[in-house]
């Protein structure tokens, strides 16, 4: 499988993280029109009013954690479950930007004891599979692994059966897309290998029906939130729409408010394996804090 796309497809997974910073979590649209009008360039947060901490070109909490599971990835040659929950702990307890429900409970679960296995918090928030990307770069070729991986990371945070359950599916259409098949398509049969998703599939049913829609109007009407039942529906609506426009699913996806780094996240990271990063601008990856250390672990 072409290793040159498999690492773009990572780094647009990251630039849809870095492109949301500015305004993550900002759910008043009329705030980012009056500021920026259309907002197409990395800015710093000064409208996210979590991530103060942060610059322009870092990444939300959500790309922190998508940065650290690409280092341990590096770091053991594979996943490993203990290795990466102990590099995530290491983050998470010093760490200087904003801490999300489901890390404050999986911190928490950690401290009482609990291993990896069952850290997990009840959080239904999409985020907690938008992280996976970087395993297609060890397991593009193996299908399987990349599910066991994608799944395990998942729930290491986020023990919704539904949530891990999107961290499959993204899984499957990933490698899917990457062999040449259209996103949508994918999407349809990465859910005929799983018929317990029912939830799962009447969302990402919803999604694909809604492309036709404006997209700011689609997602506020799905719900601008982090949870998958909001966040889900919003994606696929991102990737069905914008199949062959990257740059202009991203720029929709931080216009539509809200929970816009999980829906970058999946949404660089299909459309990524669909066309690597042809149509971004560049500047969106070298603005990027972290890009040469992107580019430097991806290095075989």
């Amino acid at each position: 499988m072409n290793s040159k796309i498999k690492k773009e497809a990572v780094l647009a997974a990251f630039a849809g993280d870095a492109l949301s910073l500015g305004v993550h979590w900002v759910y008043n649209t009329a705030e980012i029109d009056k500021k920026y009008g259309r907002l197409e360039r990395l800015v710093k947060p000064e409208l996210a009013p979590f991530h103060k901490s942060k610059k322009k070109g870092g990444f939300t909490h959500y790309g922190d954690q998508m940065m650290i599971l690409l280092e341990s990835l590096k770091a053991n040659s594979g996943f490993d479950l203990k290795q990466f929950s102990l590099a995530w702990h290491n983050l998470f307890e010093s760490y200087e930007g904003y801490m999300d429900q489901a890390t404050q409970k999986t911190m928490a679960n950690y401290t009482s004891g609990k291993g990896p296995e069952q850290s997990g918090s009840d959080s239904t928030d999409l985020g907690g599979a938008a992280r996976i990307a970087p395993l297609i770069l060890y397991y593009g070729d193996d299908q399987d692994a990349f599910i066991r991986g994608a799944r395990s990371q998942t729930a290491m945070t986020h023990n919704s059966i539904q949530v891990i359950q999107c961290a499959e599916l993204f899984a499957r259409v990933s490698v899917m897309v990457l062999q040449g098949m259209e996103p949508i398509e994918a999407f349809e049969q990465g859910l005929e290998k799983m018929p317990e998703a029912r939830e799962v599939r009447a969302m990402v049913k919803t999604g694909i029906e809604s492309r036709s829609g404006e997209t700011r109007q689609t997602i506020a009407q799905f719900g601008q939130m982090c949870a998958i039942e909001a966040a889900l529906p919003s994606t696929i609506h991102l990737i069905a729409k914008y199949e062959d426009n990257l740059k202009e699913a991203l720029i929709e996806n931080i216009m539509a408010g809200g929970d816009s780094s999980a829906r970058g996240i999946l949404t660089g990271f299909i459309l990524g394996c669909f066309h690597g990063t042809d149509g971004i601008p560049k500047q969106w990856l070298t603005e990027m804090t972290a890009y040469e250390r992107i580019v430097e672990l991806m290095q075989e």
